[in-house]
């Protein structure tokens, strides 16, 4: 028979026997990492009867390295993190989202601990003839440091396959250690062999973990902050709080903590390490969360390459910080998933790029991370010819040109120059989406123009009015007159909230806008040279001057509330809008003018037509308007129209010093791009009309009010939705009438 010294075991001393515990060499924390090592390792390495592999299990460096999966934490695997869509990606799944019935989303792809295998208790295997055996004479387990609960050591034994009165090897001891430590109760376990005359006794001490008090979170780097609350870190550990630390338990929390950070989008955030039980019984846990070293920018090329055929990177049109800018997560920030997608949406929302993509690369510290935007730049520029024939501009010619993207600075210049047989007229604008001082996000926009149009004010009713002495054309009997205004001004605009990363339901407008308006007669055969001021019409006084031309100087104030779901195609929620202009008094007419108007839109969402997936919604509108002081004619507020009630002509409801209309319309989706729409419009000036200088609408027959209803269908178009409707008005008319884009 062969004793413990076969075994390969070393004999204890005298005073080794009756001190055991100064065989233990390895302190609390080691111990406690390598209890939970086990659990991850047990049914991969099975132990051996080497002193040095007994070596290397209780001496891995952290709890951390038996949970968490050192590779997902490398730049490598942090490249394509969770799968995070392009910009492109993320817009066309914002439109399938809205066109199509509300699905389950598939659950984002998180970075996870790794998963351990179940730990079993394998029986031992059959010991090869050239192991040797000896006769287990006695078990004992007992706690070096004290007394051992009976529920413990009652544990310890269920785990033991070794047994009294049976041989065992050295294999198989290391077997029965590593079954004990897989308890996840003990922070130390020892084997101490003796000989007896019977056999080897042996003795199992076990030393358990102290008892848990509190969790505490360290974030590496050691000067940054977590993320979490300490309420959120003891809602995972409460339930072991006062009791003896188990680390399988632990195990399980940990996961949960990690799993927690991938709920709340930080996907980087991971526990690195595990400090030793204090003696006050709080656990501190070490976690790189995935703090943001830098923020950079790259350029590629159409394919998505990074560098030419020389391998040099592609240089950009845009300022890098542009980018930078519109992007919330920040150097000293902590990576968030969620935050990063909308970043992804503001920068492609510039309208500068074809897409935009977002990689990693590694910081200087293993626990930062370099986050990288790498855009494909789109062409910003373009020039439009074109040319056409109309009432108010006679043959004419055009030629726009657009810049969006002036210097690299997200910066939009619009030209457009019109020649014709009536004279040249323009507008010139440029906007500068976010002055770059300025925390609140900032806009202008600045112009100078020369605009001419027919005044709705002046045109249509029963009872037509011309200019004097013009000549008859065609079916018309006469001219009406034209409206030219040509000046200049700038308007700012900024969100109220204070923050330029969030949606801000107000919205603040404030401008100064100058402008010479003439009436004027430009159709040509009627007796009077083109652009002759026309001062009166039927006696009627058509500028406030009397001179057919006034100055207009105008502060302009707007303030909006948006709280709809979706600017494109809003299905719930409310859109109010409120302005005031005021008129400082200068030039002709030495105008002081007061105009305050509201619009407030419902929008519901509803499901009454399935003829193809897609929103649907009921929206209600109203709105309305006064004028206090001075009134120019032209600038009373005309009714009826396509953008207005519709079935009648633009403006041939009336014109008044006040306004009230209501509109009631219903949309849904038939097939592919088209959808359609029934509604009722109502329209009303309040009997203002003859408050009006000249009465322009009374001196036309205008009804002053009137409504209307139909259907249309809408066609969704690069430039936005073509309206096609066909509407019925209180007077038995009909018409068809066509618009771009949904009127609110």
């Amino acid at each position: 028979m062969l004793w413990k010294k076969d075994l390969g075991l070393p004999e204890p001393s005298t005073a080794d026997r009756y001190l055991p515990h100064k065989n233990m060499r390895f302190k609390f924390k080691v111990l406690l990492v390598a209890t939970v090592a086990t659990i991850a390792q047990f049914n991969y390495a099975p132990a051996q009867a080497d002193s040095t592999q007994i070596e290397r299990l209780v001496s891995q460096p952290s709890l951390a390295s038996a949970i968490v999966d050192r590779q997902s934490m490398s730049v490598s695997n942090r490249k394509n993190l969770a799968g995070i869509s392009t910009a492109k990606d993320l817009i066309a799944q914002s439109k399938r989202k809205r066109k199509s019935a509300p699905r389950q989303q598939p659950v984002k792809p998180a970075i996870t601990a790794p998963t351990n295998p179940q730990t079993q208790i394998q029986p031992p295997a059959t010991s090869p003839a050239n192991q040797k055996q000896v006769l287990v004479s006695d078990i004992i387990i007992k706690n070096p440091k004290g007394s051992l609960e009976p529920a413990l050591e009652s544990k310890v034994r269920q785990v033991l396959s070794v047994k009294a009165g049976q041989p065992t090897t050295r294999e198989q001891l290391e077997q029965n250690l590593n079954a004990i430590r897989a308890l996840g109760d003990f922070s130390a376990v020892e084997i101490i062999p003796e000989d007896t005359n019977k056999g080897v006794k042996l003795s199992f001490l076990v030393t358990p973990y102290g008892t848990l008090r509190q969790v505490q979170i360290k974030t590496l780097p050691v000067n940054s902050s977590t993320v979490l609350k300490q309420a959120e870190i003891d809602s995972l550990f409460q339930t072991q709080y006062g009791k003896q630390l188990n680390a399988v338990e632990l195990q399980a929390a940990i996961k949960q903590l990690n799993a927690l950070y991938q709920k709340q989008g930080y996907n980087l955030a991971q526990v690195v390490d595990v400090e030793e039980l204090g003696t006050d019984g709080t656990l501190k846990l070490t976690i790189a969360e995935g703090l943001i070293e830098d923020v950079q920018v790259r350029f590629l090329n159409k394919e998505g390459a990074l560098v030419d055929e020389n391998k040099k990177p592609f240089k950009g049109i845009t300022r890098p910080f542009i980018v930078t800018r519109e992007a919330e997560l920040k150097s000293g920030k902590i990576f968030n998933r969620n935050t990063v997608e909308k970043d992804l949406r503001r920068i492609y929302g510039l309208g500068i790029f074809d897409d935009v993509r977002v990689s990693f690369a590694p910081g200087s510290d293993p626990a930062k991370v370099i986050l990288q935007f790498n855009v494909i730049e789109r062409k910003t520029s373009s020039i439009v010819a074109g040319g056409g024939i109309s009432s108010a501009n006679g043959l004419f010619a055009s030629l726009s040109y657009n810049q969006l993207n002036v210097g690299g600075n997200a910066q939009t210049i619009g030209a457009n120059v019109q020649l014709g047989t009536t004279g040249v007229l323009g507008d010139l604008s440029f906007t500068d989406p976010w002055i770059a001082t300025d925390p609140n996000r900032t806009s202008y926009t600045t112009n100078i123009f020369s605009r001419r149009s027919t005044s709705l004010v002046f045109n249509g009713g029963t009872t037509p009015q011309f200019v004097p002495g013009s000549i008859p054309i065609g079916s018309n009997t006469g001219d009406t007159p034209t409206i030219i205004r040509q000046g200049g001004g700038i308007t700012f605009n900024r969100p109220l909230n204070g923050d330029p990363y969030s949606d801000s339901p107000w919205r603040a407008s404030l401008g100064v806008q100058y402008q010479r308006v003439a009436i004027q007669d430009f159709n040509s055969g009627n007796g009077i040279s083109n652009g002759t001021l026309v001062p009166q019409i039927g006696g009627r006084d058509l500028s406030f001057s009397k001179t057919g031309q006034d100055d207009l100087l105008m502060v302009q104030l707007g303030l909006t509330q948006d709280l709809r779901n979706n600017f494109t195609d809003p299905t719930q929620g409310t859109l109010l809008k409120l302005g005031v202009d005021q008129s400082v008094p200068i030039g002709l007419g030495n105008i002081l003018m007061t105009r305050a108007r509201a619009s407030f839109t419902q929008y519901v969402p509803v499901s009454f037509i399935n003829f193809t997936p897609g929103s649907q919604a009921l929206l209600f509108n109203v709105q309305g308007g006064t004028i206090v002081g001075d009134l120019p004619p032209y600038e009373a507020f005309s009714l009826g129209g396509s953008t207005s009630v519709r079935g009648y002509e633009d403006g041939d409801i009336g014109s008044g010093r006040s306004y009230f209309q209501a509109t009631a319309e219903y949309r849904f989706p038939l097939f592919s791009i088209v959808g359609a729409g029934i509604f009722a419009d109502y329209g009303s000036d309040l009997g203002s009309g003859s408050s009006v200088p000249g009465d322009p609408a009374g001196l036309r027959g205008k009804p002053g009010n009137g409504f209307g209803y139909g259907a249309g269908i809408r066609i969704n178009s690069p430039i936005g939705p073509i309206r096609i409707d066909y509407a019925l008005n209180n007077l038995s008319q009909t018409r068809i009438q066509f618009g771009i884009g949904e009127r609110f």
